[in-house]
């Protein structure tokens, strides 16, 4: 039975939901965000919020980004610092689903007195591995914090070391446990943690899939009663189950892959089909069929540093507007959160949004001098790789300017030399099929019909198309983002640089900890074969089969095997190319 009292914890995994009352007239305001600041950045003093006049779609600069999107010049540190607090933990309290941490300590202290409650949990715990909280935070995946982290401090009734992505928020019942962006934005990288990094050890949506199912029974008075439950915490808990109702979800394919599309498809075939998806008791008991119940639109989160550069978001490319408001608004969906609440929300709390945004938009990405020594990198491979590149990714994958290029080079250090001094990338965000698995793409047709019917797509000027295509990202920090692929099908830059009849069936993924063992610096990604610990073996869902459906591997393949008018990929020259991208 305890398993009721936690399954509502990863409703805020990936992502917090924020719910506030209703306007007076049971609606957000009628003048739209534009129109006026309450809230958020107006650095111009002109009374229109700077975000509200940012055209996500317009055209970037060649060799410009938008790192500083508020040019915020000196005060972008500290805007990021705060953007960083709420990414992790959701500030809002008046939100529908968050658990009392009181009885959240209670149902996972080992050391518990209460003989009904030690039956409780020896009965339920073994299920889900874990009987405790740190057993939980590990395996749902959330990396230590990084040294030095002070964006949200360590709650100060805990002795255990708190990881990044998990928070208390502040509600009438007293603190609540919620889950941040940063449970599947930020990762192990060779035993650090790196923020805007997608966590490759997530299981956010597994253990989401697996609890919701339980969330009605939350109302059970024994297990409220056995815990002690006080009427806040009560309602408290009530509340998640209701939520619950409108929510449907997927089981991601593999460790790490993220399911939010099936997730959201899946919960607006449980709600009304008006403008604000309200609760509808029929389609909770008879969900809407959707290509969504049978397609896989599995993907691994996008990097944080990749956005200052693209004016398209998701591996799809199937949204454009407000980024941090999509996402935002992706996680209240897939949390049955009231829509109208949520509108309300943003409206009144412009000034988290546009922190967020910030720190987003300003997040860098992990360089290769950072783990390994610069003599690590051969600089005439990598000068040969750029030269190979040029001639075959930059039509796709955009221009990377070197230090090494420059007058003067010769007086850098080392890692200078190594410096990406500049990114052209294209200007408008392209979408193109290159081959690989279809399925995502496949499902945002559905997605996209669905969520086009929402008010609030249409007040912040948000669209979602399908693009029957992937985005090729840009590549800073591509090294660090293994495995390859959207849905993470390609263990090595190595096996993505080699054609798809030769890329590994199968494969398994583990912990980045040790750069011995996990980690293969020669390709550039996980170890396979013979290489893999055999700790890894073990691990749930480490498995990577890519004949299981929306895992294929292939694709990718034009500019290696002839295809595009060049010679094909001999095996010096793809050394070459993986020198080259471990620099970028």
């Amino acid at each position: 039975m305890l398993r009721r009292l936690l399954a509502p914890l990863l409703l805020l995994a990936c992502g917090p939901v924020d719910e506030q009352p209703d306007a007076a007239d049971g609606a957000p305001p009628d003048a739209a965000p534009a129109a006026r600041c309450a809230s958020g950045f107006d650095l111009d003093d002109d009374g229109v919020c700077d975000r509200a006049q940012i055209d996500w779609r317009a055209p970037i600069p060649p060799g410009a980004d938008r790192r500083d999107i508020f040019g915020l010049g000196p005060r972008l540190p500290d805007v990021v610092e705060r953007g960083l607090g709420h990414l992790d933990t959701w500030p809002v309290a008046e939100t529908g689903a968050l658990l009392p941490w009181r009885l959240t300590r209670l149902a996972l202290d080992p050391d518990v007195e209460d003989p009904l409650l030690r039956r409780l949990r020896a009965g339920a715990l073994p299920t889900f591995g874990f009987d405790t909280l740190p057993g939980f935070f590990e395996w749902l995946g959330l990396p230590p914090r990084p040294a030095g982290w002070t964006a949200s401090p360590t709650p100060a009734d805990h002795d255990d070391p708190w990881p990044l992505g998990a928070g208390l928020v502040d509600t009438p019942a007293g603190p609540a446990l919620s889950f941040g962006c940063t449970t599947c934005h930020a990762g192990r990288l060779l035993g650090r943690t790196i923020v805007g990094l997608p966590n490759r050890a997530s299981r956010a949506n597994a253990f989401f899939d697996v609890s919701r199912q339980l969330l009605p029974l939350l109302s059970s008075d024994f297990v409220l009663d056995t815990l002690g439950a006080d009427d806040a915490e009560r309602d408290l808990a009530l509340r998640s189950a209701a939520a619950a109702l409108s929510v449907g979800s997927r089981r991601p394919q593999a460790l790490g892959l993220d399911s939010s599309v099936a997730h959201m498809s899946l919960s607006l075939a449980r709600r009304g089909a008006d403008p604000w998806a309200e609760p509808d008791p029929g389609r909770q008991l008879a969900p809407e069929e959707t290509p969504l119940d049978r397609l896989v639109a599995d993907s691994k989160p996008r990097p944080w540093w990749t956005s200052k550069y693209k004016t398209r978001w998701t591996a799809d490319g199937s949204n454009q507007g407000d980024p941090i408001v999509i996402n935002l608004l992706w996680n209240e969906i897939g949390r049955g959160t009231d829509l109208r609440a949520f509108g309300a929300w943003l409206d009144a709390n412009g000034d988290v949004v546009d922190a967020m945004t910030a720190a987003v938009f300003a997040n860098p990405a992990p360089r290769w001098t950072d783990f390994f020594p610069p003599e690590s990198v051969d600089l005439a491979a990598a000068r040969r790789g750029q030269a190979e590149f040029a001639r075959r990714c930059v039509t796709c994958h955009g221009t990377y300017e070197k230090a090494w290029d420059d007058a003067g080079a010769e007086a850098l250090d080392p890692a200078a030399r190594l410096r990406t001094t500049r990114v052209l990338y294209h200007p408008d965000t392209p979408v193109l099929d290159v081959g690989t698995d279809p399925q995502r793409a496949q499902a945002i047709e559905t997605f996209a019909r669905q969520v086009g019917r929402l008010a609030l797509l249409e007040r912040h000027g948000i669209t979602t198309a399908p693009t029957g295509g992937y985005v090729p990202p840009p590549l800073e920090g591509i090294w660090a983002r293994y495995p390859y692929l959207h849905n993470s099908s390609v263990p090595t830059l190595c096996a993505l640089l080699s054609p798809p009849e030769e890329r590994p069936v199968e494969f398994r993924q583990g912990p980045s900890e040790d750069p011995a063992t996990d980690f293969d610096a020669d390709c550039v990604g996980y170890p396979i074969g013979d290489a893999i610990p055999e700790a890894w073996h073990a691990i749930e869902d480490s498995l990577v089969d890519t004949t299981t459906p929306g895992l294929s591997n292939g694709g990718h393949h034009t500019m290696l095997d002839g295809s595009d008018g060049n010679p094909p990929l001999d095996a010096d020259t793809r050394r070459d190319l993986v020198m080259f991208l471990k620099t970028l």
